[in-house]
């Protein structure tokens, strides 16, 4: 840690994470004898310490970039400072994970009023020169010394005519701007500057070089880095790299310019040179937009031989690196010099064919194909998404639950939703929160936006599900359910109005937003096939309709790892007969209400037997309490109420009678929640408790398993039917639900003069169920983790109502991750692999999966794969990014043994 700086010709691509990627891809191209600018630079331990130190340089980093400094003096024939012969240069930022627009860059660093003169001297140029000074006062104002830009822009725009009407010298850009009023955009800035920061920019250049280094060390940690670490997981701890570069200008005439390119299209894949560049301009006009830049394509005609000698460097960097090159450049008079390579950003769509295009050209193998696509990309294959090109406002922004795009009209009731949708309306479900009384709206919704509520909350997880878009937690909804409106960004939207839901970007646009339909193709395919040659984690679906187990299928899943029987109770008039259920006095009653219910079952088990045929098809058990499937509480109140009034204004006898039944069972109702109700409802009478209590429903729920596998079968479909016990603590209650399960299929078996094979299993999401799996395993043939509600009674945490605080801990570092996003691998994780090794101690051959949302999640697999279980199961639409994960986890275990056996060597 004594050197803190390294020359480009020190330096090579390996040193990543010392040199940041900028520095590296300098380092390198430097090495391969490309036209870099010569530099040096500072490493990101250079940037820890500097934090360390309460924000001063660490002992020996100064000294070191001036001894770098002088070596770029000598290199070039110019003097830091010099009036005569001055060195400028440029101090950029670049972290080892690329991270664009995110940190800060100072341009033409050493001008002052003594090098000025010399610089129009040298160039022949003093429009020039000026402009280049205007450029450096208004970065370092700016950058430096903090001074607020759009300030600094305004007195441009009044300069250039863009302000005030077109008045001012008549320019309408900063090309058109002669010396004087040059002049006086510097005297101005100066002023500016000085009256916002209190200082003058340094007439010193070693000094105006020492703090733009700590400026750039400062960006580091600015909101705009710190939330793009914090959306894309990168540790604060890598630190940010500064690279002092000499300046090559192309803003000194119409032979120059800058521009960006990549070596493929980075939107779609295509193997063609993308990007932009303008003439007589410098790097920032490219990003900042004050100027409309030119298709790469037209460098072609305006510098040919510029414009083949970079093609010809851009296929070289792609064919080193391996990967398509994100590539800046400038061209000062005709003569080409490049000051960037790295991996270059690209959608998921890019991402998947530069992959298997790469392979067919030679350059990686499969391995590395599966390894070069992150997982997550492919939810933009799988759903449709906002035109980027949209300009509808913004009303609200909240969390991405569920990737995708749909407009539609704002409701804010499930039932009006259905009625609205049977009538060919497409409309968007609006809810503080959703519950599964909600379902059939959720059902008929193009989208769910709600006020409340985490990602794994129950619009969340169902939505998923779905395949629908769905953005929850948005704080800036005020909603009124009287008034049949919302609130938000400003606007008031009512009932029937246009909105858009951005599902990906968890955003509310007002208006009907134009969206894309994406399209899977043999790219995708052939990706996913390599994928699925590598991993050993298979991977199944949370499926609870035929249409999402066929959904399913056709993403790849293999098999059903859980399907929620609850969500079937809603679909319908279904309901009706379960309420009919709840509310009955007895169990003949309730076996009675049941009847109607079972033939609808049975169907429904049916189609999702014949959707995965061959496959595995894991059934859980009823899980929700009971109050769940009867209306609100205060719905019911407000009913009651209503119908008191009409009461009182009946005016026959026949109106009175028939008011009178119906208050009389909306109280029977009433009465019932009120009985139910609890205060702590997930942590109450459910699962397995239920069936215990109720055995009449689990026995009619296995009855129309086990019949319509039986149906199955004799249709020729291959049943592999697996009844799962929920929420057990104790063996005892599973042993109670598992003999009243056998008994049924005895029953079916014989009735039918049919045998088939089946498993009896239950899922792990207590605590004490993971503590005491031995016990269990040597009962129940099989596992499955609900990670979902194992988090919560784990951490002691509501999945729903932590999603008001839980976000705050992430942002602050107090946790590293939402642990209902990704699995609590040392508290949750650990119970995970207790109850897997004592399971497999008891059973050897324990078959264990997970079906909670973690089973979606690309590191929760990888976790997931290394515990050593057999499967995950997530959302239809996230099949193929558990498939991916899988293969990227299968890949990434040897390559992880050997690095631990080289340590283990080494020591």
């Amino acid at each position: 840690m004594d050197k803190w700086v390294y020359r480009f010709d020190e330096g090579d691509r390996s040193m990543l994470a010392l040199l940041g990627g900028k520095g590296a891809g300098l380092a390198e191209m430097s090495r391969a004898g490309l036209p870099v600018p010569p530099g040096f630079t500072i490493t990101t331990g250079a940037c820890n310490a500097y934090y360390a130190r309460d924000k001063l340089f660490p002992e020996g980093m100064w000294s070191q970039s001036k001894a770098a400094l002088r070596h770029v003096e000598e290199q070039t024939g110019k003097r830091f400072g010099d009036p005569a012969n001055p060195l400028l240069v440029s101090v950029r930022s670049g972290a080892p994970i690329s991270m664009p627009g995110m940190m800060d860059t100072v341009l033409n660093l050493g001008l002052n009023s003594a090098t000025l003169p010399g610089l129009c001297a040298l160039t022949g140029d003093e429009r020039f020169a000026w402009d280049a000074y205007r450029r450096f006062v208004q970065m370092f104002g700016e950058i430096v010394l903090g001074v607020p830009g759009e300030k600094l822009a305004r007195a441009l725009e009044a300069v250039t005519g863009r302000a005030n009407g077109g008045r001012g010298n008549g320019a309408h850009r900063e090309a058109g701007l002669g010396v004087p009023a040059l002049r006086g955009v510097v005297d101005r800035f100066k002023g500016i500057i000085f009256g916002e920061a209190r200082q003058a920019v340094p007439e010193d250049p070693e000094e105006q070089l020492r703090l733009a280094i700590a400026a750039v060390f400062d960006s580091w940690m600015n909101r705009r880095a710190v939330d793009y670490r914090r959306l894309n997981r990168i540790p604060d701890s890598i630190g940010t790299a500064v690279s002092v570069q000499v300046m090559v200008f192309g803003n000194a005439g119409e032979d120059s310019g800058t521009g960006v390119a990549f070596t493929r299209n980075p939107n779609t894949g295509c193997p063609e040179l993308f990007g932009e560049y303008l003439t007589n301009a410098q790097g920032e006009d490219v990003v900042a937009g004050t100027r409309t830049p030119s298709p790469i394509g037209h460098m072609a005609e305006a510098l040919p031989d510029t414009y083949q000698e970079f093609r010809d460097i851009a296929r070289r960097l792609e064919a080193h690196y391996r990967d398509m090159q994100d590539l800046e450049f400038t061209i000062e008079r005709g003569r080409l010099y490049m000051l960037q390579t790295r991996s270059g950003k690209r959608t998921g769509q890019a991402a998947v064919r530069i992959a298997v295009d790469m392979v067919g050209e030679g350059l990686i193998t499969r391995q590395e194909a599966v390894q070069r696509v992150v997982p997550e990309q492919l939810d933009q294959l799988l759903h449709p998404v906002v035109d980027p090109a949209a300009a509808a406002p913004m009303l609200a922004t909240g969390l991405p639950a569920s990737p995708g795009a749909a407009a539609g009209r704002a409701v804010f009731d499930a039932d009006e939703a259905e009625r609205m949708a049977a009538g060919g309306e497409r409309v968007i479900l609006v809810r503080h929160e959703t519950n599964p009384d909600d379902f059939h709206g959720i059902v008929a919704a193009q989208a769910i936006v709600t006020a409340r509520g985490g990602m794994t909350s129950h619009a969340a997880v169902v939505a998923r599900g779905m395949g629908k878009c769905c953005v929850v937690g948005c704080d800036g909804l005020q909603i009124d359910y009287g008034q049949q409106l919302f609130a938000a960004g400003g606007r008031v939207v009512s009932r029937g109005d246009w909105i858009t839901v951005d599902g990906t970007r968890g955003a509310v646009l007002l208006g009907q937003a134009p969206t894309r339909e994406p399209a899977l193709d043999e790219y995708f395919d052939t990706l996913m096939g390599w994928a699925d040659a590598q991993r050993a984690l298979k991977v199944r679906a949370n499926a609870d309709t035929p249409a999402d187990a066929r959904t399913a299928r056709r993403f790849g899943a293999e098999g059903i790892g859980l399907c929620r029987t609850e969500h079937m109770f809603f679909e319908g008039n279904r309901i009706d007969a379960m309420r009919e259920m709840i509310m009955a006095p007895n169990a003949v009653a309730r076996a009675e209400a049941l009847t109607k219910l079972e033939p609808l079952q049975t169907r429904d088990f049916e189609g999702l037997f014949e959707a995965m045929d061959g496959y595995p098809v894991t059934i859980r058990l009823l899980d929700p309490p009971l109050h769940e499937f009867l209306p609100r509480h205060e719905e019911t109140a407000l009913t009651i109420t209503d119908l008191k009034l009409k009461l009182r204004l009946a005016a026959n006898l026949n109106e009175i009678d028939a008011l009178l039944r119906e208050i009389n069972v909306k109280t029977a109702i009433l009465a019932q929640i009120e009985r139910l109700a609890e205060a702590n409802p997930m942590l109450g009478h459910r699962g397995c408790r239920l069936g215990i209590v109720y055995p009449e429903v689990t026995e009619m729920q296995a009855r129309a398993i086990f019949t319509a596998a039986v149906r199955s079968q004799e249709r020729g479909l291959t049943v592999i039917p697996e009844v799962m016990i929920p929420l057990v603590a104790f063996v005892s209650e599973y042993e109670s639900q598992e003999k009243l399960v056998r008994r049924v299929a005895e029953q079916v078996f014989a009735s039918h003069g049919v045998r088939l094979a089946y498993t009896v299993g239950t899922m792990i999401e207590l605590p004490r169920a993971a503590l005491t799996a031995g016990e269990i395993a040597r009962r129940a043939e099989f596992f499955s983790y609900g990670t979902n509600d194992l988090t919560q009674t784990t951490l002691g945490l509501s999945r729903d109502d932590s999603a008001r605080f839980l976000p705050g801990y992430v942002q602050r570092g107090l946790l590293a991750d939402d642990p209902f996003q990704t699995i609590d691998t040392g508290g949750v994780g650990e119970l995970v692999q207790i109850g897997l090794e004592r399971g497999r101690a008891a059973r050897p051959k324990l078959k264990v999966g997970v079906c909670g949302e973690h089973g979606g999640d690309p590191r929760s697999v990888a976790f997931f794969h290394t515990a050593g279980l057999d499967y995950v199961s997530c959302s239809p639409f996230r099949v193929p990014i558990a498939r991916l994960a899988a293969a990227q986890a299968a890949l990434a275990a040897p390559a992880e043994l050997a690095r631990q056996a080289e340590s283990v060597a080494a020591s």
